[in-house]
């Protein structure tokens, strides 16, 4: 108990009625009735009624009548109950208010930017001032859903016999992936250190080290570009196992979720969950983070219609490329606007054209392209895809590059424009056996499909000579409602192997040595087999609060190009400071 306060706003009940009490808070609503005000108070217990009434009171009301809301104040007075028919039955403390006897601005208000309760306002006016945003009752609620879940995790972890360890913040830079976030180093001109992208090397020598079983709460940073579900600044739950089979790490990840998902929501998740191979994923899905809330999977068709008297199809067959199909439940009622929108939409997404069916109830197929296919064609369509009478039949045909993407992006936007899954639902699933290496085209050569510390599958290491772009790896996404969630894999725990890797992507042992001699060196002198995966702590929030916006689950995030309207950051420094550090801008073109 302090001067401030005997009690929190929202601990007040009828069990206090008659008792003397002190409380202090923001003003919300504020009502002046003539002769009464009413007002509002909360702090972080909840919400009161405070009723101000100039008998009781006098020197209060005029106090009280001037002041706005999110005004800070001080009220002392006797909690009373309410009449039956005032009671507010959305509040928790709606059984009673309480009666003030005297009132006591701490700190006034200005005009507020924007009303607390306002719908619409601009974002980057809202960030600019975050700190009256985050009290509207949605932001609080995400920020405190976020704190559950960073407790639930290291919970869950510690409890499991994991140390939660620090990695450095200043680091050294190992350009692969996105841009690095660089740092002058004063007493070194001309050299820098880097921000982390992940701690993934450090983990990896705390397993060569004999700390067995590690986690932290971790910040990364990426220089990239900005999107709804990504920031320049992020927050990740990394962890790091030895002597683990990939299974084992799954299994404790899909543990974690169903402990915060109960925990949080309420909700107990089925397990377990699905684990698709990521050649599946693209065929079936077309994407490598599937929804898995529907259906409308994927069919390849090539084979079927590869004598076809529709020259696209039988092109593309001939050529080597694809041809696949998706069924669309209730399409057969899209009109020729609509259809026309929908091949708009693929064009975007690198395809030539999209062809369709429209399979009425009747019977009848309407379609451009229908008098090219055979009945047998048609009824093969049918069942390829399992589409029934007063569905549509989507088909691309390119290389199968293109008719992945186009195929791939189509799904789930016809799920969302004709409603076709629960919205409230949750769908987690595994995506494991990646490929190890992707073919770069502009540098003609090899790249690591995940990181350069994957492990390839034993069986395939053999491949590492003769056919890289073959080889599959131990790594794997953790996926839920056809957003990455969390990312991982089984690491090279050989110095040789790793330097085979290397060899692949193009890095001479000199250049390994100057990037990674650190990790070649501890690899060297002996490591366990270890593995790990690192949850995205935003996105998981994200998941439980329903937003498809990360800005909603950051207390103080950045906006497109990675501006922060709060601190009008990044700025130009003092030229002196440049000086320190041996910098000098370039003017501008």
């Amino acid at each position: 108990m302090s001067w401030y306060r005997t009690h929190g706003c929202g601990e007040l009940g009828a069990g206090l009625a008659g008792e003397r009490v002190v409380v202090s808070g923001f003003v919300g609503r504020h009502r002046d009735h003539g002769g009464l005000i009413f007002l509002d108070v909360r702090d972080a217990s909840g919400v009161v009624q405070v009723v101000i009434d100039p008998s009781d009171a006098p020197d209060a009301r005029a106090a009280a009548h001037a002041t706005r809301v999110e005004s800070v104040v001080r009220v002392e007075g006797t909690v009373a109950r309410r009449s039956p028919e005032t009671v507010n039955p959305r509040l928790a403390t709606g059984e009673i208010e309480l009666r003030c006897e005297a009132f006591e601005v701490l700190s006034p208000a200005d005009a507020l930017p924007f009303q607390l309760d306002d719908e619409g306002v601009d974002e980057a006016l809202r960030i600019r001032h975050r700190a009256l945003d985050l009290r509207r009752d949605e932001m609080t609620q995400r920020l405190r859903t976020r704190a559950h879940v960073t407790q639930i995790m290291r919970r869950h972890l510690e409890d499991r016999g994991f140390h939660d360890l620090e990695t450095p913040v200043l680091t050294k830079s190992t350009p692969e992936g996105a841009r690095d976030f660089l740092v002058p180093a004063r007493l070194h001109p001309g050299s820098f250190y880097a921000l982390p992208q992940s701690p993934q090397l450090f983990k990896q020598l705390y397993m060569m080290s004999g700390f067995e079983r590690y986690y932290q709460i971790a910040r990364c940073f990426r220089d990239e570009a900005q999107r709804a579900d990504r920031q320049l600044e992020f927050t990740q739950l990394d962890i790091e196992m030895a002597f683990v089979e990939r299974d084992e790490v799954l299994d404790l990840v899909e543990g974690l979720y169903c402990e915060i998902w109960q925990e949080v929501k309420g909700i107990e998740l089925a397990r377990p969950f699905p684990k698709i191979t990521w050649h599946d994923a693209m065929l079936r899905f077309g994407s490598d983070k599937p929804d898995l809330r529907y259906g409308m999977e994927i069919a390849d068709v090539t084979d079927l219609v590869r004598g076809s008297e529709f020259g696209v199809f039988k092109g593309a067959a001939e050529s080597g490329g694809a041809v696949r199909a998706l069924a669309c439940p209730g399409g057969a009622t899209f009109s020729r606007k609509e259809l026309d929108e929908l091949t708009g939409f693929a064009k975007e997404w690198g395809g030539k054209g999209l062809a369709y069916l429209l399979l009425d109830a009747s019977g009848e197929v309407r379609s451009p392209i229908a008098k090219f296919l055979s009945p047998a064609e048609i009824d093969g369509l049918r069942a390829a895809t399992g589409a029934s009478d007063g569905d549509a039949i989507f088909l691309a045909a390119d290389t199968e590059a293109v008719v992945v993407r186009v195929l791939g992006a189509l799904r789930p936007h016809l799920a969302d424009k004709r409603d076709l899954y629960d919205r409230e639902g949750y769908a987690f699933a595994f995506v494991v056996d990646f490929p190890l290496f992707q073919w770069d085209d502009d540098a003609q050569r090899f790249a690591a499909e995940h990181h350069m510390f994957t492990a390839p599958k034993r069986e395939h290491e053999h491949l590492l000579d003769t056919d890289p772009g073959a080889v599959v790896s131990e790594a794997y996404d953790f996926v839920c409602n056809g957003l990455e969630i969390a990312s991982g894999s089984l690491r090279i725990h050989r110095a040789d192997l790793q330097q085979k890797i290397f060899d692949v992507v193009g890095f001479s042992k000199e250049d390994a040595e100057e990037r990674f001699g650190f990790l070649l060196r501890a690899l060297r002198y002996g490591a366990p087999p270890h593995g790990g995966i690192a949850p995205g702590l935003d996105r998981a929030v994200m998941l439980l609060e329903r937003t498809d916006n990360i800005r909603d689950v950051i207390a103080f995030p950045k906006i497109s190009g990675g501006f922060d309207p709060l601190t009008d950051a990044p700025t130009p420094v003092d030229p002196a400071q440049l000086v320190d550090l041996g910098l000098q801008l370039r003017p501008k073109a």
